[in-house]
């Protein structure tokens, strides 16, 4: 059995699944306070940045607002005690966050309509970052992930794929996340159409993720060109962008948590990942 399947099969099981422990046994069931000891016992690794006025997002959106609303020394009603209380305004696309099918492709799952089923998967990472070293306008290829199957088997059906690229390391420079010449063109990595189309069609999986602020390259969302991102929405799948610490975790092995907030058809907001290591 290949590594990581343990824990998600004691995952399987609190849901009712059941395992024999030998040839001629009855099968037996673990709780899921055995699932969370063993969860405890592994380490986490936060995949997300903190967002705030100004962070590196996508050039039409406004940047945030936020403003203080009540303060801890400003006495409230008869007991003369305050709190803290702010007022966010920004778009749903925003610091690491969640694009829906919906946000661009008309009729297709919102954030409310993802299923909670798809918020804990297998985390496959993809590590293309010394190419990207050597070429910032470096795009993802089918054989950068026959390269990973090739070391670990093929990508698990349902996974959640990201590609490591370390662009992170340049949050939260607008300037130096961008990377754009003299003529204001970008250059920054991104997936290739037939690398996500062999995840998505051959391999089935769930969802992917980056850490740059598009799937498209820089080279094509400076000619407006968003292909990959419809691509992947207009099938009715999900994505995360502005991913943090790929460094962090291995390529395989990790499961992946992926939570947002609940606005009904919601085309976007920031999201909370991390990764629980094997």
């Amino acid at each position: 059995m290949r590594k990581a399947l343990g824990l998600l099969t004691a995952l399987f099981l609190v849901l009712g699944f059941v395992v024999p422990v030998h040839s001629g046994t009855a099968p037996q069931k673990i709780t899921l306070m055995e699932v969370y000891k063993v969860l405890k016992s592994k380490k986490f690794v936060d995949l997300t940045h903190s967002f705030f006025p100004g962070i590196p997002h996508w050039p039409g959106f406004p940047n945030e607002k936020r403003t203080t609303i009540y303060y801890y020394d400003e006495g409230i009603g008869t007991m003369g005690y305050g709190f803290l209380a702010h007022y966010y305004c920004h778009v749903g696309q925003w610091g690491t966050h969640v694009d829906p099918p919906n946000h661009f492709a008309k009729g297709k799952m919102s954030l409310d309509e993802i299923p909670v089923t798809q918020m804990i998967l297998p985390l496959v990472v993809i590590d293309v970052h010394e190419k990207v070293a050597e070429n910032p306008d470096y795009v993802l290829t089918v054989e950068d992930i026959k390269a990973w199957e090739a070391k670990h088997g093929p990508v698990p059906e349902g996974a959640f794929v990201a590609m490591r690229t370390d662009w992170s390391k340049r949050w939260p420079d607008p300037a130096k996340m961008k990377n754009a010449d003299e003529n204001g063109v970008a250059h920054y990595p991104g997936w290739s159409m037939e690398a996500l189309k062999y995840l998505y069609e051959v391999r089935k999986i769930t969802a992917s993720g980056h850490e740059t602020t598009d799937t498209d390259p820089g080279l094509k969302t400076s000619k407006d060109i968003y292909e990959c991102e419809n691509y992947i929405l207009s099938h009715n799948h999900w994505q995360i962008e502005l991913l943090a610490n790929l460094d962090k975790v291995p390529e395989y092995g990790a499961l992946v948590v992926v939570t947002w907030p609940k606005p009904k058809k919601g085309s976007g907001f920031p999201a909370r990942v991390f990764a629980i290591l094997p």
